[in-house]
């Protein structure tokens, strides 16, 4: 048998007593994959980015892991929960307009203390003032450096359209502007390098293309490290006591946490390691996040028919943000059809031995997304399902 059948065998015992749809979290895998971000981090702690989790009991669980320390939250409003939650460390990883949420953080001293803005425009400042409910709360205060690489005078562009601050001279005016103006505490800076930390440089197939993404990651990581270094030192130079200067991601952790400019790494998409991670020459995961969806139909020889599926991901549309049939091994879409949202026929040999009701196991493509379609995760180790917890959504959650 191989290791993949093993593990088909283990959740369809593990999960016998549940009808699919099904959402698990392998806790071997997930524990082993934090272990294996904090040998890459070589001592510097992993903040974790919630929105590649999305599951509050699962946040707690790597929190408790030695080498972890603090979120890394995608909406403010997820922020405040949260930090009302108990969390007492939430980096908000993008400018928000949520005045609400913005009126409830100026408001509450526990709130102010725990989360910290993104901001990267005084306009952002002015947003905050705004909707102030209480004068005297110090609102805490990130700045975000862009990390694309640039060349050709800027004509070509690699990375995403983040942050408009590039040099250690905007940065620094910034940092002064945020410093002299009441209600704001500058505390930390971030630099998310997605085109390293996001983008696979072994793809499947594409020996030219992989060559080329190391080539581009390599010249993105030299590039970005002097600059970085260059921007902490100018905004040290302001605001000498940062609190912490945070950087990387899942696939560029060990790179990031080489320069000496860097406190702490975010990470979170390596936990549950999705296909969209699975290319790296850097490091290997284990598939600790997966869905099942039940065999409904046999429309022929070769081919089953499951219901639903059709959970596609965001960014760039592309076959590769589509779930990927994943156990009894050999199964594939149909071209004609891809991954519907009420059935999804899937062809090959190992259809024929699919019975009615079966489940066929699935990877998602982009970690926490998977949980916007599930109200729980069910834990399994080994061959049982050792608890069910909520998702964001089956807390009545949904930030975006």
């Amino acid at each position: 048998m191989t290791p993949r059948a093993a593990d088909r065998a283990r959740y369809d015992r593990a999960t016998a007593h549940l009808d699919a749809p099904v959402a698990i979290v392998d806790l071997e895998a997930f524990d082993a994959n934090a272990d294996d971000l904090v040998r890459r981090a070589a001592g510097k702690p992993i903040r974790v980015a919630s929105k590649s989790v999305r599951c509050r009991a699962l946040l707690d669980r790597v929190l408790a892991r030695p080498g972890f320390a603090g979120l890394m939250s995608f909406t403010l409003a997820e922020s405040v929960w949260l930090a009302r939650a108990g969390f007492e460390d939430v980096l908000l990883a993008y400018p928000s307009a949520d005045r609400a949420s913005f009126a409830e953080l100026t408001s509450d001293p526990k709130l102010a203390g725990a989360i910290t803005v993104m901001v990267d425009d005084p306009a952002q400042l002015d947003l905050v003032d705004r909707a102030r409910e209480r004068d005297g709360l110090e609102v805490r205060v990130c700045l975000e450096l862009d990390t694309s690489l640039q060349l050709l005078g800027g004509r070509v562009r690699v990375g995403a359209r983040r942050s408009p601050l590039r040099s250690p001279a905007q940065l620094a005016e910034l940092a002064r502007s945020v410093d002299r103006r009441p209600g704001f505490r500058l505390v930390g800076l971030m630099a998310y390098e997605g085109h390293v930390a996001g983008v696979g440089d072994a793809v499947a197939g594409s020996p030219l293309r992989s060559r080329a993404i190391r080539l581009m990651q390599a010249a993105a990581r030299k590039e970005l490290a002097a600059r970085r270094a260059e921007v902490v030192r100018a905004v040290r130079a302001v605001v000498p006591d940062l609190e912490f200067v945070n950087g990387g991601g899942t696939g560029s952790v060990q790179h990031t946490a080489a320069e000496a400019a860097v406190t702490e790494i975010a990470a979170g998409s390596g936990l549950y390691v999705p296909r969209l991670f699975d290319n790296y020459t850097s490091f290997s995961g284990r598939p600790a996040a997966l869905f099942a969806q039940p065999m409904v139909r046999r429309p022929g020889v070769g081919v089953v028919t499951v219901l639903g599926g059709g959970y596609p991901a965001s960014g760039a549309p592309g076959a590769d943000r589509l779930p990927v049939p994943y156990l009894p091994e050999g199964l594939r879409y149909d071209p004609q059809e891809g991954a519907g949202e009420v059935q999804t026929p899937l062809l090959g040999s190992a259809a024929d031995d699919l019975l009615i009701g079966d489940k066929v196991w699935f990877r998602h493509a982009k970690a926490g997304e998977l949980c916007e379609r599930f109200e729980e995760l069910q834990l399994v180790e080994g061959d049982r399902v050792t608890a069910t917890v909520p998702t964001y959504r089956g807390e009545g959650r949904t930030f975006l």
